[in-house]
């Protein structure tokens, strides 16, 4: 069976200083916070078709906590486009440098064959970020939309992109053209913490993709997600969701920061449950048609579970019945 191979990966360059610093340990997690090991039969049916198809998954590269119970329901986030990422964010464990090789022209196929073999019902594809590339990756993923589309007809598809910062924003139009059902682009954070926290990125480029895929096609699914427990406080977040909605944002995901390791940007606290649904309502009541706020929610987290009631609610409000 093959293995994917990890030792070609360059060492990260996310600021090693930032190790010896003894403001970035991690504080003890509370309760709320602590899943269990990944382990199961499906867990391990899920890793081998993965392996198999010679796969990376953001849920492995990323470190995610929900890892073991999304992977024992033959869910996972696939991660195209290689396992080096081109920008140095702090608060992600994704491993930094320059990509050694270009776009596998097989990787569309193999997902699609993936999503099949899994009997994924909505699948999510994710990505590293590829600043070498000319167009950022824009017709990798529209590839592997179509393959998945011609594979899986009845699979609902959700996309999670890079900024495409380097890049015209026409690049955009081929993805949102080849027909994703949810378009997901992540502010992760509060803008007065781009500098230290999302250093390549700019805050109001990704509110203009966001923008951008509502003006190419208004029916389409936008997403968006914060982390808190970086920093920022209270009113940030809510301007960030004031922003999201000004670019008709339908669906807000926000979850607990974890820091991956000592280099990275430490966890400043732990968000309460209790807080986690203020902020929920507080988006409810802006105007989200979906809102998924809570110290474990991810980008992906019951993703086919929510994209369901997303349409739902979008059904409700245009007074739409089944």
């Amino acid at each position: 069976m093959a293995e994917i191979k990890r030792d070609l990966k360059i060492p990260s360059q996310r600021h090693p200083e930032k190790a010896k610093r003894p403001d970035n340990i991690q504080p003890k997690k509370p309760k709320w916070i602590r899943v269990k090991a990944p382990v199961g039969k499906g867990y391990t049916e899920t890793r081998n078709i993965l392996r198999e198809h010679k796969l990376v998954t953001v849920c492995e590269e990323a470190g995610c906590p929900n890892v073991g119970e999304c992977w024992n329901q033959g869910h996972a986030t696939m991660m195209i486009m290689g396992d080096i990422c081109t920008r140095a964010c702090t608060f992600c464990n994704i491993a930094t440098g320059k990509p050694l090789e270009g776009l596998d022209p097989f990787e569309p196929a193999r997902v699609a064959d993936a999503v099949f073999k899994l009997g994924l019902k909505h699948v999510v594809i994710t990505s590293v970020d590829r600043d070498d590339i000319e167009d950022g990756g824009a017709s990798h993923f529209a590839k592997t939309i179509e393959l998945i589309r011609r594979k899986c007809r009845g699979t609902s598809i959700e996309i999670l992109t890079p900024d495409f910062l380097r890049c015209d924003f026409s690049v955009i139009d081929q993805i949102v053209d080849a027909g994703p059902d949810v378009f997901n682009h992540n502010l992760e954070t509060v803008p007065s913490l781009y500098p230290e926290v999302r250093p390549g990125a700019r805050y109001f480029h990704s509110l203009r993709l966001l923008q951008r895929i509502k003006e190419i096609d208004p029916s389409r699914f936008t997403k968006s997600g914060i982390m808190v427990g970086l920093g920022e406080d209270k009113q940030s977040v809510l301007q960030v969701m004031d922003d999201m909605r000004a670019a008709n944002v339908d669906f807000l995901t926000i979850g607990q920061y974890l820091q991956p390791t000592p280099k990275h940007h430490a966890v400043k606290r732990f968000v309460t449950p209790e807080e986690f649904e203020s902020y929920k309502k507080a988006a409810v009541g802006k105007g989200f048609l979906m809102v998924s706020a809570s110290p474990l929610t991810r980008s992906s987290y019951h993703a086919g579970d929510d994209f369901n009631r997303l349409r739902e609610a979008r059904n409700l409000k245009l007074g739409v019945t089944a």
